[in-house]
């Protein structure tokens, strides 16, 4: 039973607010287990047991036992192993911030509530703002080998493409080229970050070389999987990838960094692609000037 008489609307509202107050305690509480930080076990855990706080006061309104969204809290699971948990922390974040709107027409029937939800996310923000992940620390490193395995194995694999018109020529091409890429650029950035006195130079590197080999794979395979003579619809599922992946990246680094996402994508998906153009057309010229017949 309700404990007091309220519009549809607004009853539809608290059950709302109440599963995501339930859903927040589980996400929440499960980030809290797999944390090996004590500090980080200690503010999931916080935020775990105010989202349990908040679900409950919903309950005293509703008179339900409301579930958390399974499907929901599934996905943000998956998320949290794939993109980390401060990307997951704030897209929560976001998607309560668009809920504020749904709670302003709370506070005609049901000020104390409205306030109590205006109090928590400010809260959860200076819980949010303690957290730290390691990833996030590399966030640069990761940029730069991502950035250039995309420009570099880009250009030269549109710049062989038609030059040499075989998948699996290609397909060599670019692992040599991109293994070798790798290492240069993970041994340079050890040495720059050596050479600044940063003590995590290693792991730094690591960072830059895993962000440019997965690169590498992923722009390589499309001409692994289209037959020898179909290296023009290869090269398409390539510029493709290329695409999703500074999509991707940058859709990723936007979320957890609160940093401008259509900006970062137009920029580095311009230089990629017109690196890509200006290589294709090298290649065409090179292979016309050196009379080489790939036929």
């Amino acid at each position: 039973m309700k404990e007091m008489a309220l519009s549809q609307e607004t009853y539809d509202t608290v059950k709302k607010a109440q599963i995501d107050e339930e859903t927040g305690a589980a996400i929440y509480g499960y980030l809290a287990g797999k944390q090996k930080d004590m500090k980080n076990r200690s503010v999931f855990s916080q935020m775990s047991s105010d989202e349990a706080t908040h679900a409950g006061v919903w309950k005293n309104i509703t008179g339900e036992d409301l579930k958390p969204n399974r499907g929901k809290v599934l996905l943000l699971k998956i998320l949290t192993v794939i993109m980390g948990f401060t990307f997951v922390v704030k897209l929560m974040e976001k998607d309560e911030t668009v809920g504020q709107k749904r709670y302003e027409r709370l506070q005609a029937e049901l000020p104390q509530a409205a306030k109590m939800m205006e109090d928590e996310h400010v809260h959860e923000k200076e819980l949010c703002d303690m957290l730290d992940e390691e990833r996030l620390h590399y966030v640069g490193a990761m940029v730069l080998g991502l950035n250039d395995g995309l420009v570099e194995l880009t250009g030269a694999i549109a710049g062989v493409t038609f030059a040499l018109a075989n998948t699996r020529l290609v397909a060599m091409t670019g692992i040599i080229t991109g293994i070798s890429a790798t290492l240069s650029m993970a041994a340079s950035n050890y040495l720059a970050e050596r050479a600044e006195g940063n003590s995590m130079a290693l792991k730094s590197s690591a960072y830059t070389g895993a962000a440019y080999l997965v690169t590498v794979a992923l722009l390589v395979l499309p001409y692994l999987l289209f037959p020898s003579n179909m290296y023009v619809a290869a090269f398409a599922v390539m510029i493709v990838t290329v695409l999703l992946i500074i999509l991707f990246f940058n859709y990723y680094i936007s979320v957890a960094k609160e940093e401008p996402f259509l900006r970062r994508f137009l920029e580095m998906a311009g230089i990629s692609l017109s690196v890509a153009v200006i290589s294709f057309v090298i290649g065409i010229v090179a292979k016309n000037v050196l009379g080489i017949d790939t036929l």
